[in-house]
């Protein structure tokens, strides 16, 4: 059975949307935020203390657009991927990265200094920017999502899974305000999905019964110094926030 660590509304929802929108079978491990820090034994799992983790037999993977992709590949055949020979494979590949890479990374530093960092190393203006970096390019689907449902291929794809999570992550900073109408108008319609929907269950189901916190991971405050730290090294990051990907320019909410 395939095995999904996950942590509330992390990256790793994507794999978890996919899973439910495939009905495939599958154990949820829910996981404190951030793993690599609040829960240390993960490391033993999965040495980057990131999420995503999918395991499905020998296949161990971490990065969630490729989970996504792999997911419709391996256990299909399904309408959420695009085959090679089909219209818009092209559209469909881009567009499975561009969720990830363009609309999820900068937000990702919106997090870091807006929430995640101390108060005194906490940078407004650098939040501030990656904020409009990120809208901007999300402005570039206005005119697709104004013409049709969705991203590609005539119908709901994994590529509209990558986007959704970005939009998803959007909302958590409170930016949808700002969404263009048809990208709102899509938002609102992948959060009536039937798959979408079952995630969010899944996800509260499986926190409550391990025990888990349900703050989803864009809103959970920051870790406290370890005891015997330094006051003044208390003002800082500690460094292992710092180099886990989950609280930096690699965060995997």
């Amino acid at each position: 059975m395939i095995t999904l660590y996950h942590c509330m509304s992390a990256r790793s929802f994507r794999p978890l949307w996919m899973l439910e929108e495939l009905k495939l079978p599958y154990a949820l491990v829910m996981l404190p935020f951030p793993p690599r820090v609040r829960q240390r034994d993960y490391l033993g799992i999965n040495p980057l203390g990131t999420i995503p983790l999918l395991i499905d037999g020998s296949t161990r993977m971490t990065e969630s657009a490729a989970i996504c992709q792999y997911l419709c590949s391996r256990h299909g055949p399904s309408d959420l991927g695009v085959a090679p020979d089909e219209e818009g494979y092209g559209d469909y590949l881009n567009y499975l990265h561009f969720g990830e890479a363009t609309l999820t990374f900068p937000q990702t530093l919106v997090l870091r200094y807006a929430r995640f960092e101390p108060d005194a190393r906490r940078q407004p203006g650098v939040a501030e920017d990656y904020a409009r970096w990120f809208l901007a390019r999300l402005r570039v689907l206005e005119p697709l999502l104004a013409s049709q449902a969705y991203l590609c291929a005539g119908r709901f794809t994994a590529a509209d899974v990558s986007v959704g999570y970005a939009l998803m992550l959007a909302q958590f900073l409170e930016l949808q305000t700002q969404f263009t109408p048809a990208v709102a108008d899509y938002w609102a319609r992948l959060q009536q999905r039937e798959g979408f929907q079952a995630a969010l269950q899944a996800q509260a189901r499986a926190a409550l019964s391990q025990g888990v916190d349900s703050v989803p991971a864009p809103d959970a405050a920051p870790p406290a110094p370890r005891p015997g730290t330094r006051v003044a090294d208390a003002q800082a990051t500690p460094p292992e926030v710092l180099t886990d990907p989950s609280l930096n320019g690699r965060t995997d909410h």
